[in-house]
């Protein structure tokens, strides 16, 4: 008998190629869900083609079945592939030849024929070699541009990533403040209270004091009045007999003199409630600072570290930030939050121990590039292993002889004079002056390439002043707080 792969590769049930074969005991194969499908609507374990009743329902995989089948379906797919397609359906030929004039595959009889006769003629391979490298060619701009999106969206996952981290970050610090405001406001809160219970104290016990006294002569003198009256209640003859006890009783001792109202008796109140909030400014004072200029982590080069209070930037250790279009990613700087473009601002940075390093500070136009040198915009004091210079925008470098060291720079714009001035401010020594007509945005400039912090030094707030610096450094909070809650996600 021939062998059948349709019929002999087909289960009983399905009838469909084999998968995943079982033998049962009685020799007969079906497919294992087949077969665990029948037994479930049966509700017996009987063989589907000879009926035989079995004492078990685990059973072996038909390995040798379960090849064959498997090669079998993988020759059908082969073949299917290739099926008619590959074959010339006037001739039953193979496509061998490529006709250029009609651009179809032809096969050797089809080439002779009067359809296309005297057209030209090529092997299918040769046609299909040239015509795949013609395609590569086309993918070749393609899959640049592919890797550029999923670069770009790759960069936007690890900035959603970043997003989170910030806000998380700017949460806990937001946090972290108010519960210092917060603390000063309670120990404020806690001495006035304690102060006042304790004037109410002193008070309370005067009074008592007092009321306690003026009972005892109260209860003297009435005592005194009661005996008397009492004597002179009594008749004639006993009022006299008792004369001179009464006259010496009214005499015995002298009459206190007037009772007079406790002065200051009451809390001063005036004392508790004015100026309520000129303590807490004071103590504030400790506390809170105000810097000039902020740095904005958004732009710093990645390998440079930034303070909680974005006050200091430190070289370090190459972080995994975004490449974001605000981030500055040529040279190891960060610039200030805010840029000026009119009025004078001023900042006095600590440089700290300059031995065998770098640092600039300046500022910088807004419009310059960030992901590439700075060809020009760029206004600023270097120093370089113990040598100072000044650089300019258009590229120009002036050694500056210096007689000292300094350990901090005080830097000074004036935006509308077009002046930018760097001085010592410890000893009000002048360094260097830029002269220029600015006629853009400018922001601070702040390059180190050392593990000693460049520091941004606060100013001192007067008391006056510090009530307003705190209602903004409150509000400015609640904004970034507002702003947090609508970035994250619920």
């Amino acid at each position: 008998m021939a062998f059948r792969p349709e019929e002999d590769l087909s289960c009983p049930i399905c009838h469909e190629i084999f998968e995943d074969p079982v033998v049962l005991l009685c020799s007969h194969s079906f497919c294992k869900g087949c077969i665990r499908s029948w037994w479930w609507c049966k509700q017996r374990s009987e063989c589907p083609v000879c009926k035989k009743v079995l004492r078990t329902r685990r059973h072996p995989c038909n390995l040798a079945l379960k090849n064959l089948s498997e090669a079998f379906l993988q020759e059908r797919r082969q073949r299917d592939s290739v099926g008619s397609e590959s074959l010339c359906s006037l001739h039953s030929e193979k496509f061998k030849l490529f006709c250029l004039d009609d651009e179809q595959p032809v096969c050797v009889v089809c080439r002779d024929s009067k359809m296309h006769l005297n057209h030209r003629c090529r092997p299918t391979d040769e046609i299909a070699e040239e015509r795949k490298k013609e395609i590569q060619n086309f993918l070749v701009p393609i899959r640049k541009k592919l890797k550029l999106f999923e670069q770009v969206k790759g960069n936007c996952d690890q900035t959603a990533e970043h997003i989170k981290v910030q806000a998380k970050d700017t949460e806990r610090q937001i946090k972290e403040q108010f519960e210092k405001l917060h603390q000063i406001i309670h120990e404020e809160e806690e001495a006035r209270i304690t102060a006042l219970r304790k004037e109410e104290k002193q008070k309370t016990m005067r009074m008592k004091m007092k009321t306690e006294a003026l009972s005892r002569e109260i209860a003297a003198l009435s005592h005194t009045v009661r005996s008397t009256e009492e004597e002179l209640r009594a008749g004639d003859v006993s009022f006299l007999q008792n004369y001179e006890a009464a006259v010496e009783r009214v005499q015995q001792r002298p009459l206190p003199d007037d009772p007079q109202l406790v002065s200051g008796a009451l809390v001063d109140v005036a004392k508790h409630l004015g100026n309520l909030t000129n303590p807490v400014l004071n103590k504030m004072k400790d506390m809170v600072s105000y810097t000039p200029v902020i740095l904005d982590p958004n732009t710093a080069h990645p390998h440079l570290i930034l303070s909680e209070d974005l006050t200091s930037v430190r070289y370090g250790k190459r972080q995994k930030l975004p490449d974001n279009p605000e981030r500055i990613d040529y040279y190891r700087c960060v610039l200030g939050s805010q840029g000026f473009d009119s009025g004078t601002h001023s900042w006095d940075v600590e440089v700290g121990d300059n031995t065998n390093a770098y640092w600039l500070l300046g500022v910088v136009t807004e419009s310059f590039h960030r992901k590439r040198d700075i060809k020009s915009g760029l206004w600023s004091l270097k120093f370089w292993y113990d040598e100072y210079s000044a650089l300019s925008p258009q590229g120009k470098v002036t050694i500056l002889r210096v007689s000292k060291t300094f350990q901090r720079i005080r830097v000074h714009l004036d935006w509308n004079r077009g002046k930018l001035t760097f001085s010592d401010p410890e000893t009000n020594t002048h360094i260097v002056t830029f002269k220029h007509t600015f006629t853009e945005k400018l922001f601070p400039y702040f390059s180190n390439g050392k593990r000693v912090p460049l520091k941004i030094l606060p100013v001192a707030v007067s008391t006056q002043k510090l009530s307003m610096v705190v209602k903004t450094f409150i509000v400015s909070l609640m904004l970034i707080f507002i702003a947090i809650i609508i970035i994250l996600p619920d």
